[in-house]
Parts: structure tokens; C-alpha cells; sequence
């Protein structure tokens, strides 16, 4: 094994050139360099050398390519576009220096970084499906009961206040006070409307008072939502909804980054099954099992490489990585331990 690697290490840089009578040394060793004195630098000497330094990474590394690219054979061309794609960035961004600025600022060559951006992004499924199965049917039961809700028909209203930068604190404060007192009126028309008239009085003031330009034009509604499908600015007003009834409103103005707001809920959807958002579920257990357990991105390339058999053959780079391993095992466990 360790002359096939040398071997082909010595084709690719071209030191002795495949296909020539490889000299050898007085002790039989094949020659890896010669000189004009009659010295040479085995093969044996090379590998040992490059064994005590480079050795164990690069072929954890060659191990991991080849488990991942056959486990996850379907990724293998999406993984290689998501290279051709930052890298293509990366040239944008900076040119004739980009292959300075990768060295620079990594220490590896550009083909050397695209390889471990590829190799990256398989490990990423990996560590995600060992995160997964670390999640028990139970944990996926109670979120389902705890945090699975159903969609829900709401409508708003947004008053936002005509605050500028050059404004004086006085006229910003102004600003703020005439669209609170704005919200205001318009709730006071919905509590002075007739319990069955309140989504057509609800449509009507947001077509003439609305200023969110998207929703305006057809009576604020926002269509069917769940708790993740608004973005973090509507925190607040999806919370409110979430806590009306259908066909209530918020009866004090909601405020967001975007201004002040009057909600309606007018309408729910039937809660999905736990069939059909268990995937959802798990992909969002498996990432908080992976922010929570940072250690996981040592363990679950370490059962991976278990369930495929792998054998480090050469006891030195062996012990090496085995002391890698538990490196890395320790340090996560300081982590945590400092972090509890």
C-alpha cells in the first residue's frame, strides 16, 4: 500500500517520471530524487518524511471522499456546482489576486481549497444525518404537540410613522404620536362595527388606510401563514394572530419594525398530520441537536468511517489519527463543560 501511494505521488509531481527504470539505493530501496554525485533520497525517506507531517490529514481526507461520494452518490454533482458556483464568486470578487488571497488567508492552493470546499459540503449531509437519528420518535411527538400549529388567514393594517434622520427629536416624537393616534381611530371604527360586518369594515379601512403597499389593494390580507412563514419583522404581529380567535382583531395596536399595525384573524386551516411534517420537524430537531452537540461534526465522520470498515494500515499514521480523534473529542467536551 505504501509503495502504490508514493508511486502515484511521484507520477503526479513528476519526481522520477512513471515509466522509467527507477534507480535504487546500495540497501534496494527504489530512488525518489538522484543526484549528480550519486546521492539520493528514497522513496522510503520521502514517505516517512511526509508521513510525520501531511500524512494522516491528506488521507482521512482521501478516506472521507471516497465514503462520502458512495453513500451519497445523488449529492455528488450538486456538491461539485456549489464549488464551481463560490468559486466563481470568489473570482468576481477578487480577480487576478484570488489565488494570493486563498493562500493568504488559508494556507492551502486554489485546487487545494476547492477540494476541501467539496469535501465540506458532502461531510455537511453526514453530520446532519447523524444529528437525525440522534432524535428520538418521542422528541418528534412532543414538538409536533408543542410547536406545530395550524395556518391561519390573517389580514393587517400598517400605519407607519413618517420619522426621517434630519428630523429634531420634537418632530420625530410628533411623528410617532400622529401615526399611534392614526391606529387608534381605525380600531375605534372596528369596535363601533357589528360583530358580522368586522372583515368587511377590516378591508375597507385597509384599502383607504394601509400603508403596506403589497397587502393594501386587497384588504390587507396576508394570505394563510404559519409561524415561520412571515420574516422576523412580523414577529410580533404573527404572535398577536396566533393569540385572536377567528374573526377577532387586535384591539391595541401591534408594534413591529415596520410601524403599528391592527391584525385580523378570519380564518384556520385544519393542523397538519404528524406524517406529513415529521421531516420538517427533523431536519429542525437535527440542527438544534447540531448547534447544541458541536462535537457531533467529529463523531459522525468518525461512525461513518466504522461502518465502512476502514483500517488504517501504517501503525504510525494510525496512532495518529487516533490521538487526533480523541483531541478533538476532548476539546468539544471543554467546551461544553465551560459552557454549562
Amino acid at each position: 500500500m505504501k509503495k502504490k501511494i508514493i508511486a502515484l505521488v511521484l507520477c503526479l509531481l513528476m519526481i522520477s517520471g512513471c515509466g522509467k527504470k527507477i534507480p535504487k539505493l546500495s540497501n534496494g530501496d527504489e530512488a525518489a530524487v538522484t543526484m549528480k554525485d550519486g546521492s539520493m533520497i528514497s522513496v522510503n525517506e520521502l514517505y516517512e518524511e511526509m508521513k510525520s507531517e501531511y500524512a494522516e490529514e491528506i488521507l482521512v481526507n482521501m478516506i472521507d471522499k471516497k465514503i462520502l461520494e458512495d453513500k451519497y452518490k445523488d449529492k455528488v454533482q450538486e456538491a461539485e456546482d456549489y464549488v464551481t458556483s463560490q468559486m466563481e464568486m470568489l473570482e468576481q470578487q477578487y480577480g487576478d489576486d484570488l489565488d494570493s488571497t486563498i493562500k493568504q488567508y488559508t494556507g492551502y492552493t486554489t485546487n487545494q481549497y476547492k477540494k476541501l470546499i467539496y469535501l465540506y459540503y458532502l461531510k455537511d449531509f453526514a453530520i446532519k444525518d447523524y444529528a437525525k437519528d440522534q432524535i428520538s420518535d418521542k422528541e418528534i411527538k412532543k414538538y409536533y404537540e408543542d410547536e406545530i400549529v395550524s395556518d391561519i388567514k390573517v389580514s393587517h393594517i400598517l400605519i407607519t410613522p413618517k420619522v426621517t434622520d434630519d428630523m429634531t427629536d420634537e418632530e420625530k416624537t410628533a411623528a410617532e404620536k400622529e401615526a399611534k393616534e392614526k391606529i387608534e381611530s381605525i380600531i375605534s371604527e372596528l369596535k363601533n362595527t357589528k360583530k358580522d360586518e368586522i372583515a368587511d369594515k377590516f378591508e375597507e379601512l385597509a384599502k383607504e388606510y394601509s400603508e403596506d403597499k403589497s397587502t393594501n389593494s386587497n384588504g390587507g390580507s396576508l394570505g394563510f401563514i404559519n409561524k415561520d412563514t412571515l420574516s422576523d419583522e412580523y414577529k410580533e404581529l404573527v404572535d398577536q394572530a396566533y393569540n385572536l380567535k377567528d374573526g377577532e382583531y387586535s384591539t391595541k395596536m401591534v408594534t413591529t419594525e415596520l410601524g403599528y399595525h391592527v391584525v385580523l384573524r378570519t380564518e384556520t386551516k385544519e393542523k397538519a398530520s404528524l406524517d406529513d411534517v415529521r421531516d420538517n420537524i427533523l431536519e429542525t430537531l437535527g440542527s438544534k441537536y447540531i448547534e447544541e452537540n458541536p462535537v457531533v461534526n467529529v463523531k459522525a465522520l468518525q461512525e461513518l468511517r466504522k461502518e465502512y470498515d476502514v483500517e488504517i494500515v501504517d501503525s504510525d499514521i494510525q496512532t495518529k489519527y487516533a490521538e487526533d480523534i480523541q483531541n478533538q473529542l476532548n476539546y468539544y467536551e471543554k467546551q461544553a463543560t465551560q459552557g454549562s
